[in-house]
């Protein structure tokens, strides 16, 4: 069977609407699905990338809506809410999704909500449909996914699911594009439909039991009478968060009350919820869905005999990330040396058209240069993210996960803090905030600690200069990588193994507590959709350029007035190369390396470096941009290449020798490893942490701990290689 096999036609009339009348001028439709069930995927067909990015307000979980137009002007808003399995708030991300649909945060209330369901795992995704129905909106269900179903010998009648639930069921294949023509129209038409009853009733002993705590929802919370019910059936398992409900203090007596009574029913009050869902989903699955008996093995599950192996499947993993690491350095050289070509052509034909003087220096040098040494590794970045999106949509990054679950217990963390701390490769900031998945704050308080040791994309730029100087590439492994690749997955690898001894450390200290088991879904594999994975890449590499734009450009042109005032006239019979030297020493920048050098002497590097780590707390590729100005001062255009050079040729005044060797380089790339050198990543810890004192005192142990770390570590390396002999 080669098709989704559904018993209703995608055609206008399987959808269960009301006759098509005119559209609203404009409507906001909340998009919410379990995650894995292609959701992202979706809403990226719908809106055509037609993105804005933004946060919820008064939280930081971020906020991604897109736009759908119709005929006649109708413009749908489409509000992409967190993936979640359910609307009991036990996680940030599940709180906020009930608030956005409750219509608090200063938000407006959807008018009309799409919940994405995998018709593979149909009864789990019936559990978030069931509390979506009750929440008194518009409601549409997107089946998706029906072509796996199919190849798995699952059959769905939408008709019948249409009749069982009572809105509008249109099948979709997302990643091909099929029945979204059918959904596009009924979106516009969504906010027409009636709205939906609950389902399944309630026995008239647990009713009555229920009932004052729902009268006290409705006068003091201003809940409607229809949502007051599953909002009661939630706070029996659930204690209300203060972000979901204003004053839920309020809500104890009676909470309690009820809670008492329910038990005195025969009822669990923590699990009645929960039964009463799936005895109606059984009824609705039985009615709806057929499976072939005898179901074949699947493409997933042969590829899980190897990739979730005991022996095999580490090896499979760590073979992977050494692909990865090597393609950024070396794959994305070409473009590298594209972009080095153009910005230096750039830099020429700018100095051509000015006159020798202080605007052209700023120009060519300060700007030009500055920001052109950071956006060559534009490649490797993009090469990066799109790496980690392909292992994400593919369905192999859950398998890493269960993986590193065993690992992750050991040194008390959660399965779960393996995919913000895989994130974190890419960027500490997303990758702290993707810790809101993790239910028990402990858990999220530690990884949100130790995710910033994890070698974002900001640290490519370093590792990169000081590899491609002073690491050979000699080939290794029979040829398949080079000394350079492995220095790379090296720096990766250490950020990591010191992360989770850190973590162990937090979780037997500050953060002493109990590791819940981890429940992870692992979804069928499947081929990315080109579309989705370039939205990310696209929008990763748009923010590193506007950093490129804004703080990288403004800390190139400070950088640039601060090596070249007060001006220093250079004595007769002095070379370029010396007044250049003795200009540079004697500015205001020099001057400030000067006092911090006692500071990291110890460590084997000058003031120059010094001067570099300083003004890299900014965003830590200004370190490679802060080298290029101060080596670059006096030179006619600025590449990476060219800065190797300078690094290389640098000599030691006092003692003639190379002022950098292979052992200081390694040693500065482990200082990196362990600094956070990043305003954006303290910021985000602090509200994250929980804001005010709270998130500033967990963001100043963060930022303490890791600065020794690095001093100390750094430290370790450059004198332990100079004992062993490494020279120095």
């Amino acid at each position: 069977m080669t098709g989704p096999v559904v018993t209703a036609s995608a055609s206008h009339d399987t959808t269960g609407a009301a006759p098509l009348v005119a559209p609203p001028v404009r409507a906001r439709v909340a998009l919410i699905g379990n995650p894995n069930t292609g959701k992202s995927t979706l809403f990226n067909a719908l809106t055509g990338m037609r993105v804005r990015v933004g946060n919820f307000p008064g939280v930081t979980v971020e906020r991604v809506e897109g736009t759908l137009k119709g005929a006649g002007g109708a413009t749908i808003t489409i509000l992409d809410l967190p993936g979640c399995y359910s609307l009991s708030p036990a996680s940030p991300d599940e709180e906020i999704a009930l608030a956005a649909l409750h219509g608090t945060h200063d938000a407006a209330r959807p008018d009309a909500v799409l919940v994405v369901a995998d018709a593979t795992q149909l009864e789990r995704n019936l559990f978030l449909v069931s509390q979506v129905l009750e929440l008194g909106l518009p409601v549409l269900v997107a089946l998706n996914q029906v072509d796996a179903a199919a190849d798995l010998g699952i059959t769905v009648d939408a008709v019948e699911l249409i009749h069982a639930l009572g809105v509008p069921v249109i099948p979709t294949v997302a990643t091909r594009g099929e029945g979204l023509d059918v959904l596009r129209k009924a979106l516009l038409r969504a906010t027409t439909h009636e709205v939906p009853t609950r389902r399944f009733a309630l026995r008239p002993e647990v009713a009555e039991a229920l009932a004052p705590l729902e009268r006290h929802l409705v006068a003091t919370q201003r809940v409607a009478p229809a949502v007051a019910v599953l909002d009661a059936l939630r706070l029996l398992a659930v204690p209300a968060p203060e972000s979901w409900y204003p004053q839920p203090r309020e809500l104890a007596p009676e909470l309690d009350e009820a809670r008492i009574r329910v038990a005195s029913t025969g009822a669990n009050p923590r699990s009645i919820e929960a039964e009463l869902r799936y005895a109606w989903i059984g009824t609705v699955v039985a009615r709806a869905v057929v499976r072939r008996d005898g179901m074949r093995r699947t493409t997933s599950d042969r590829i899980d005999a190897v990739a979730l192996h005991r022996l095999w499947g580490p090896v499979l993993f760590l073979a992977i990330m050494a692909l990865l690491f090597q393609s950024i350095f070396s794959w994305a050289a070409p473009m590298q040396d594209a972009l080095e070509a153009g910005v230096g052509a750039i830099g020429d034909v700018v100095g051509s058209l000015l006159p020798p003087g202080d605007l052209r220096d700023l120009l060519v040098r300060g700007v030009i240069g500055g920001v052109g040494s950071v956006v060559v590794f534009l490649p490797q970045i993009c090469i990066l993210f799109l790496a980690i999106g392909f292992l994400e949509d593919s369905g192999y990054m859950a398998r890493a996960a269960f993986l590193m679950d065993r690992l992750m217990r050991r040194v008390g963390l959660h399965g779960r803090s393996f995919i913000p701390m895989l994130s974190g490769y890419a960027c500490a900031v997303p990758a702290i905030m993707a810790t809101r998945t993790i239910e028990e704050s402990r858990d999220r308080l530690a990884t949100m600690m130790v995710v910033p040791l994890m070698s974002c994309s900001a640290r490519l730029p370093i590792y990169t200069l000081l590899i491609g100087a002073f690491v050979p590439s000699v080939p290794i492994v029979g040829g398949v990588v080079d000394l350079q690749g492995v220095t790379m997955l090296g720096m990766y690898l250490l950020g990591t193994v010191t992360a989770l001894a850190v973590a162990a450390i937090f979780r037997r200290t500050l953060l002493r507590g109990p590791v819940r088991p981890m429940i992870l879904e692992l979804p069928p594999y499947r081929l990315p959709h080109w579309r989705t994975l370039a939205a990310t890449v696209w929008s990763r590499a748009g923010l590193f350029l506007r950093r490129a734009g804004t703080v990288i450009l403004a800390c190139s042109i400070v950088l640039w007035a601060l090596a070249t005032y007060p001006r220093t006239a250079p004595a007769p019979g002095m070379s370029e190369a010396q007044a250049q030297e003795l200009q540079l020493e004697r500015s205001a920048l020099g001057r400030v390396g000067h006092a911090m050098e006692p500071l990291v002497a110890p460590l084997g590097y000058d003031w120059k470096i010094g001067v570099s780590i300083a003004a890299s707390f900014a965003a830590r590729e200004v370190f490679v941009s802060t080298m290029g100005t101060i080596y670059g001062v006096g030179e006619a255009d600025e590449t990476s290449e060219a800065l190797r050079d300078r690094l290389r040729g640098e000599v030691d005044a006092d003692t003639g020798r190379p002022r950098y060797t292979t052992l200081v380089a390694v040693g500065l790339m482990v200082f990196y490893v362990y600094a956070l050198m990043c305003m954006s990543t303290i910021a985000v810890t602090v509200r994250e942490a929980g804001g005010g004192r709270v998130g500033w005192r967990w963001a100043a142990i963060q930022f303490g701990y890791m600065l020794g770390l690095a001093w100390g570590m750094a430290f370790l390396v450059y004198q332990g290689g100079r004992l062993l002999g490494f020279g120095g």
